[in-house]
Parts: structure tokens; sequence; C-alpha cells
């Protein structure tokens, strides 16, 4: 083990590695729970089924994103043990999944058709994303892409995720809702309780019932302050913790103890043989993915094979870069080794063939790394943490959307600290920076945020004597971007 991983080389030691791989895994466990809720809308108790989707078919999708999440998420973080023998783990990335719901899991509900054709349409999109991404990493594009692409889009982009995966677990807790005059609104609570003693319906609403209402919105703020008053205090596993206190809030301010079908383990595998495993092979969802009414036609699905490819791109590239800066990692040329590269791409393929969307290295690796990983072996540890999981979806059926919700806006603040690097001063990265970041959230698009952020980077940089030999790339980019504006609606 020695001769492989060179621990002692590295400045580490088996103790320090084997408590970096346990860190790293309770800092991103929440995915085990917030994946599957994200990508299968909640499964057959969540908000696409009190809408009117079949419970039984969104049961199933969320049964197989679940098991589907962890296995690649093990695949993933081995790639990193063994490729490129680095202390990095890989999982679901966050605001891809949610983009991929909205599109493929919601879309084929509101467009009217099988869900679980767009469900598999959808990894269909994330599987040729994947292909794309193993070729520009293999050829070594994927480095000339990154140098060109401009370094104001490559800080908003993950920081417009984070707002947009934040507005999602705001939405999800109903902390922030509809209305009429100003778009949206911070949770009623004077309003709520005002309904107390009169008639909606018909029914007579009582104190109780406005309680049971209000609980929700209550438990995610609580959660959000948990999660960052551990953070605050140096604790590795403030997300897990956040979510399972928020958890016992919940039913404990509801007064109802939880209940889990044990059998519930088998039916999960069952379903993701049935679902997800190979369902990117579906001849239908094919056909769905590049025809069907809510993707919108071939050249929108290529786009959004773009957009999966790009946002995972640049995520991976800061989280790789940044974490293997920050403790001196990077070899003789100041690259953290294309091998990084390679494991994500291949890691992001093996997700859409088992049934979840894009795989990518996790930025909480840094907390695994911040305590002293240094090589592979940290992985391992971190993979073998996923593994247990895999009998645990009883227990993740009876975690409350009040309670990932926290989980999201924190991961939010994370990724939209990114923002912060970039040079407001100078308005050929302050303007296209700030649209790539607000247009994110408020389009519910990462790919309209991306495209809008880059045509306004070509136009100021064409008119303003500014545009370099390096900005055809971002050109080629935008005017893609202008096309699908122009002859897709989405």
């Amino acid at each position: 083990m020695e001769k492989f991983f060179k621990i002692k080389e590295r400045g580490s030691t088996l103790k320090t590695e084997i408590f970096a791989g346990i860190t790293t895994f309770f800092a991103m466990a929440y995915i085990i729970f917030v994946n599957p809720n994200q990508v299968a809308a909640e499964g057959a108790n969540g908000w696409l089924v009190g809408l009117g989707a079949d419970p039984g078919t969104m049961g199933q999708i969320w049964n197989s994103v679940y098991i589907a999440s962890i296995i690649v998420a093990i695949i993933g973080t081995l790639l990193m043990a063994f490729v490129a023998d680095m202390p990095f783990a890989q999982a679901c990335g966050m605001g891809l999944n949610s983009f991929f719901c909205t599109i493929f899991v919601a879309g084929s509900f509101f467009a009217g058709e099988d869900v679980k054709t767009g469900y598999q349409a959808g990894l269909v999109i994330v599987f040729l994303s994947g292909i794309v991404f193993l070729l520009l990493s293999v050829t070594g594009l994927r480095k000339y892409i990154a140098v060109s692409m401009p370094e104001c889009l490559k800080k908003a982009i993950p920081a417009g995720i984070g707002l947009f995966i934040a507005m999602i677990g705001f939405k999800n807790a109903g902390i922030i809702e509809d209305n009429q005059y100003t778009f949206v609104q911070f949770y009623d609570f004077h309003g709520r309780i005002k309904q107390i003693g009169t008639e909606v319906d018909g029914v007579m609403v009582t104190g109780l019932d406005v309680w049971h209402q209000i609980v929700p919105v209550v438990v995610a703020l609580l959660g959000v302050l948990i999660i960052a008053i551990l953070a605050k205090k140096g604790i590795k596993s403030n997300v897990i913790i956040g979510i399972l206190a928020s958890a016992v809030l919940y039913y404990l301010f509801m007064w109802e103890v939880p209940s889990f079908d044990m059998s519930n383990i088998s039916q999960s595998f069952k379903d993701f043989a049935k679902v997800g495993f190979l369902g990117v092979f579906n001849g239908d969802a094919w056909d769905a993915a590049f025809n069907s009414s809510y993707v919108g036609g071939v050249f929108s699905g290529i786009m959004l094979i773009v957009a999966f490819c790009l946002v995972d791109m640049f995520d991976t590239i800061g989280t790789i870069y940044g974490t293997a800066a920050s403790a001196n990692m990077m070899d003789e040329n100041g690259d953290p080794m294309n091998e990084c590269m390679l494991c994500d791409s291949i890691g992001t393929v093996s997700g859409a063939l088992l049934g979840t969307s894009t795989c990518t290295t996790f930025v909480e690796s840094a907390s695994g790394v911040g305590a002293g990983g240094r090589t592979g072996f940290t992985s391992i540890i971190t993979a073998l943490c996923f593994v247990f999981c895999l009998f645990l979806s009883p227990l993740a059926s009876v975690i409350p959307s009040c309670a990932t919700a926290p989980a999201l806006i924190y991961v939010g603040v994370l990724m939209a600290r990114n923002f912060a690097k970039v040079d407001m001063d100078d308005m050929l990265s302050a303007v296209p920076a700030f649209l790539a970041l607000i247009m994110m959230p408020l389009t519910y698009s990462i790919s309209n945020g991306i495209g809008i952020g880059a045509i306004a980077y070509v136009v100021i940089a064409l008119f303003t004597g500014n545009y370099k030999k390096k900005d055809i790339v971002i050109t080629v980019i935008a005017a893609l971007f202008v096309c699908k504006f122009i002859f897709v609606t989405m």
C-alpha cells in the first residue's frame, strides 16, 4: 500500500488518510438524500405527485436514482483513488440534478408525456455529454477550452449554480412563495395565523392546522442556522448533521413518529434494475431526447449536451485546481493531473449508464484535504463509507424535504463565494459575470445563464477593442446560444 500510494512520501500517515476519508464522506453524505429528491421531484410523496404525477412511477425513479447515486459515487471515487491517486471524491453534482429534473422529469409530466421515458431521455443527454467530456479530456482539448474561457465566466458559473440551488432549497421548503404583485415573497406567517378560526373551503381552520403548515418553513430556517453554526465551529460533518437535526425537529414539531418499511431495500434494487440501470439504451428515450416537446428538437438537445458538459467541466476544473493548489498538490506544470479530469468524465458516463444525473468531483473533497488527506487512500475510505449507504434507503425515505432544503441553501452559499473573485471594476468582467450569475436562477436554467454571459462578453469585447484570439472559443459558444434563443423555446 505504501509503495502504491506513497503515503509517507506525501507527508501523511495511514491514520490521517483514514480520518480524512471519513471527513470527506460526512461532508458530502447529504447527497444520498438530496440527489434522488432532486432528480425524482421527491419521489412518491413529492411535489410532482401533488400535481398529478403517478406516485408509482415517481417512486420507481426515486429508488433507481438512490441506488445509482451511491454506486456511481463508489465508482467515481475509486477511480480517483487508483487512476489519479488523489484524495478527491465524486458524486452526482448539485444544480445539474435539479436542471435534469426540470427539463426531463417534470418537463415530460407537464408535456403530458411518459415520465419514465423523460427520465431516461435525460440519461441519454448526460451520457452524450459525458462522452464529449471524455473525448475532450483524452485529446487534451479540455485544457485548451479551460484556458480560453474568460476568467469572469469561470468564476460566475459555479456562483450562479449556487444561487440556483439555493433558490430551489427556499422554494422546496416554502420559505419563498408566489406573489401575484411582486413575483415572489417571504413565507406569509401573518396570513396563516389570521386564518385561525375562519373557514377555508368549508373547513374550520384550527391553530394546530396552521402550526402544521408553518413547521416545514421553521424547520428549514433553523436547519440553515444549525449548519452555519456547525461550519463556523469547524465541524466537518455540518451538512449531514444539519439534515438529521432538521429531520428530528420536524417530527418533534409535528408530533409524529417516522415509519419505514425495511422491505423497501429490496424494492430499491428491483426498481434500479428495471428503470435506471442501462435505461439510457431505451430506443424511445433516444427519440425523446431530441424530438420530444419538452426538449424542443435536435438543436435544443445538442445545446443541452453542451450545457451539461460545460457546467461539469468548469465545476470540476475549479474544484480540482482550487483544492490541489491550496494543499500544494500541483505537479511541476501547475496542473493537478489530467487523470482527475479523465476520472470525472468516466464517472459521468458511468452515472448515465446506471441511471442518474451528472457525476462530478465534489467540492466537499476539500474538507478531507483540509483534514490532511494527500493520497488516493483517502478516496478508498470515502468510497467504502458509501458502500454501507446502499442499504439505507428506508431511512432516506423518512427525511422530509424541509430537512434537505437547508443543505441546498448552504451549498449555494459555498458555491456563490466564487463570485467574490470577479473583478467588478472591469465592465468586461463584471457585466458578463453578473448576467451569468443572476440569469441562472431568474430563468431557472443554468445553460441560459452561461449563454447570456457568453454573449455579453463577446459583444463587449468586440466593441471595446479587447477581443483576443483565444476568444474564438467563447464566440462559438455564444453563437450557439444565439441560435438556441432564436430557434428553441426553453
